[in-house]
């Protein structure tokens, strides 16, 4: 697949990489010679220097052969336009970058894909999402929905509280006489090699484990696994970013009670006057004498989005020592969450990994609907939509030919989730969710191509 990245800044370097892994056929443009130069020499990968809204500059990257361009500059208007031109000149999709989210919550209203733009973007936007999510669902670590939360992934660590601790899947399975969850994939304690569950896959103490469940399945899975369902209503957010902003204007309007402190005294008013039902405080959150005074020890949630991925984990450390029940920190640094599980922050999120599953889809083959990859594990979640000729239609689960580093988590059929045994049959238009490692992608994708 021939991929055009316009933009080589944090977004767009972290994307060519990603693709670059996978020997998609990548070019990246930008204007600066030294983005470019690093690129080349760690990526495979063709830089061609210049300003991607020149026509002659999408020329040179050969923009009229190019199955998807993704433009992710730090600027909105220029995202727009590359994707408009890219259309014109032969592009077949395009995903642009854009910081204004009512772009996003208009789409239907502007008709965005008339001008030529498949996809619009906001990592900011993408990442307050994800903290929402994560409060919603605060007795686990991660958090993904499909269809609108007709399923959901969820990410816990086991602890000796866990009943299904020592057993298999096979045994935990009969526990729960309804089942109405299934795991998907196990990352042992103190090691980073990810397993694809079947029955007789022990369930150990320490494991990273995610699961797929109903709406219905998120209790009972809850009690199974021993955690304490807690209470989120008093949330402090540290930064007053565009995503500590997204955040906190979420939560308002879900009647949560918000503190938000942002450093800089301007922004600090900005925030006050766009957000009158949470308290703005003006005040440097690496003060810890600050945050005591804000009864830092009387909140259930503390988030921390300011733009120092340090200042973000050493804040929330400095929550949970003061007892606060969930803390999430935004991190730049990819490698740290390799430490997630020792470093004592209960989630971090990374804007350009939820970019990255955002746009994966479009580069999977069949009728991807949904994509996300599991943090810490070498997994993704791949959702298709079934269609007529789809080589799983009309074929019970246990006679397809799935890979064995593959599993169906579950299917969705007429809006609701379900989570299928052996004998299930799969129908056209169902959407199957399917949980694989990465050398079983492409045998996947020729199932439901």
């Amino acid at each position: 697949m021939k991929i055009i990245i316009a933009g080589a800044g944090e977004v767009g370097f972290h994307l060519a990489k990603l693709l670059s892994y996978e020997s998609q056929d990548i070019t990246l443009i930008d204007t600066n010679t030294e983005s470019l130069t690093y690129a080349e020499n760690h990526l495979d990968i063709k830089g061609v220097k210049g300003d991607a809204t020149s026509i002659s500059i999408l020329q040179k990257a050969n923009v009229n052969t190019a199955d998807l361009i993704i433009s992710v500059t730090g600027y909105e208007a220029a995202n727009i336009t590359i994707c408009v031109l890219a259309n014109e000149l032969g592009a077949k999709q395009s995903i642009a970058r854009i910081s204004n989210t009512e772009y996003i919550s208009n789409k239907g209203l502007i008709g965005f894909k008339k001008f030529g733009i498949d996809e619009l973007i906001s990592p900011e936007l993408l990442a307050a999402n994800e903290i929402s999510l994560l409060l919603n669902q605060s007795a686990f670590t991660e958090t993904y929905q499909f269809e609108g939360g007709a399923l959901i992934m969820v990410g816990t660590t086991l602890t000796e509280n866990a009943t299904f601790v020592g057993k298999s899947v096979q045994d935990a399975a009969k526990l729960v006489p309804d089942l109405t969850f299934m795991p998907l994939a196990i990352q042992r304690e103190s090691t980073s090699f990810t397993i694809i569950p079947r029955g007789n896959t022990l369930f150990k103490e320490g494991d990273l484990v995610y699961f797929i469940t109903t709406p219905e399945g998120v209790e009972p899975l809850r009690k199974s696994i021993g955690k304490e369902k807690e209470k989120i209503k008093d949330v402090m957010i540290l930064g007053g970013s565009k995503i500590g902003f997204n955040t906190a204007t979420d939560l308002c309007e879900r009647k949560f009670n918000i503190k938000l402190i942002e450093r800089l005294e301007d922004r600090a008013f900005d925030l006050a006057d766009n957000l009158p039902k949470a308290l703005v405080i003006k005040g440097d959150g690496r003060n810890v004498e600050l945050l005591e005074e804000e009864n830092l020890h009387d909140m259930d949630a503390f988030i921390a989005v300011t733009g120092n991925s340090e200042t973000n984990i050493i804040s929330c450390l400095v929550a949970k020592s003061k007892g606060v029940k969930k803390t999430i920190a935004l991190v730049e640094n990819i490698d740290y969450f390799q430490l997630s599980h020792s470093i004592g922050v209960d989630t971090l999120i990374n804007k350009k990994l939820l970019a990255a599953n955002s746009i994966f889809r479009y580069i999977r083959r069949g009728e991807v609907l949904a994509m996300t990859k599991l943090t810490n594990m070498n997994a993704e979640l791949l959702e298709f939509q079934v269609k007529e000729k789809t080589r799983v239609v009309n074929s019970k689960i246990k006679d397809i030919d799935f890979p064995r580093n593959a599993t169906v988590a579950g299917v969705v059929r007429d809006a609701k989730g379900i989570i299928p045994l052996g004998d299930f049959v799969i129908k056209p238009n169902d959407k199957v969710v399917i949980c694989c490692l990465p050398k079983a992608i492409a045998q996947i994708e020729k199932l439901f191509a």
